[in-house]
Parts: C-alpha cells; structure tokens; sequence
C-alpha cells in the first residue's frame, strides 16, 4: 500500500501534466496544508468539553491543537469575544501526508454506510472542504473514554487554480469521491 506522498509522486504528477498539458513537473497542483477544526458551541456552559476535544484532536493529528476564540459577541448565544469556542491544527509536509494517508486508508472507510464523499465541496480556488459527524472513526481515539460524539471539519488547501485541478489531484491519491 502506497502512501499519499509516494501516490502523488508516482501516480498524481504524471497523471496531472498529461491531462492538464503542465510543461515542467513543478506546475503540477500539490496539496500546502491540511486544517482539522472543531467548533465546540456548548464549550460555553461546559469548559471540560474543550480541554477533551484539544486532547482527542491532537491525538488525531499527531500535533498539539490550539484553542480557538470567538471574535465576536452574539448576545443571543450567550458568547462575548474573546471566550473559548473551539481547537483546531494546521497541518504539513510530513505529518499532513501521514494524516491523509490514516485518512483515505484507514478512518473513511470506518464510515457507517460510507458511499463517497462530495465532488462538490470545493470553494473555487482548488480548496477542499468536508465534514466528518463522528469523530471516533480515527484509530487514535479511545472509544471507551469518549463522553460525547464530536464533529470534525477537514480542509485540504491545494496549489491548484480551479476545481477541475484540485478534483483530479485528490482523486490521483486516492480520495473515495462519489461516483457520477
């Protein structure tokens, strides 16, 4: 089994300039970073929430997540600016390529009645946006110490220029996308 890294040297890149008509290898779209989110909204009556989902995300992703905070007050959620919402980690080079690697190979497929992912979720500028409603499908997590079932948002941000690039890359290493 190839990982990611070594599926888009050897699979992505001369499948990308043949399509695509790139003249040199280093036109070729290539994935900068991966972003793993949680927002935590019932962070605000319950702080213990937040100190689990920091732990569990950084487990996830085999880096330290940070806690993200509210710009903003909104008065009917009972949020002021500056207050812990959420976690979230950056992720590149090596550790990105080993989480897409755990990702496509071993956490998608754990998905209950999994049938593909979007093709629709890009933004337009070659970016891939999904989301993942439980997120005790990655092997890192215990399921036993789980208190509550958290979501998770997954961006993949690509070099690519448009939609077509980046589907064609992500499809090159491996992502399960829907069939048409």
């Amino acid at each position: 089994m190839l990982s990611v890294e070594q599926r888009y040297h050897q699979e992505a890149v001369p499948k990308l300039i043949k399509e695509f008509g790139y003249k040199n290898k280093m036109q070729v779209p290539k994935i900068e970073k991966v972003v793993l989110n949680m927002g935590l909204g019932e962070a605000i009556q319950n702080a213990k929430i937040l100190e689990t989902a920091v732990e569990e995300l950084s487990l996830i992703a085999g880096q330290k997540a940070v806690i993200t905070r509210a710009r903003k007050s909104i008065a009917a959620f009972k949020l002021r600016a500056g207050m812990p919402i959420g976690c979230m980690v950056t992720l590149r080079k090596k550790r990105m390529y080993d989480f897409l690697t755990k990702l496509i190979n071993i956490a998608i497929p754990r998905i209950r009645d999994f049938r593909g992912i979007s093709r629709k979720a890009f933004d337009g500028r070659g970016n891939y946006s999904m989301g993942i409603k439980e997120h005790i499908i990655f092997p890192e997590v215990d399921y036993d110490k789980i208190d509550k079932i958290k979501g998770l948002n997954i961006t993949i941000v690509t070099t690519a220029n448009t939609n077509e690039e980046a589907l064609c890359l992500l499809e090159a290493i491996g992502m399960p996308f829907k069939k048409q």
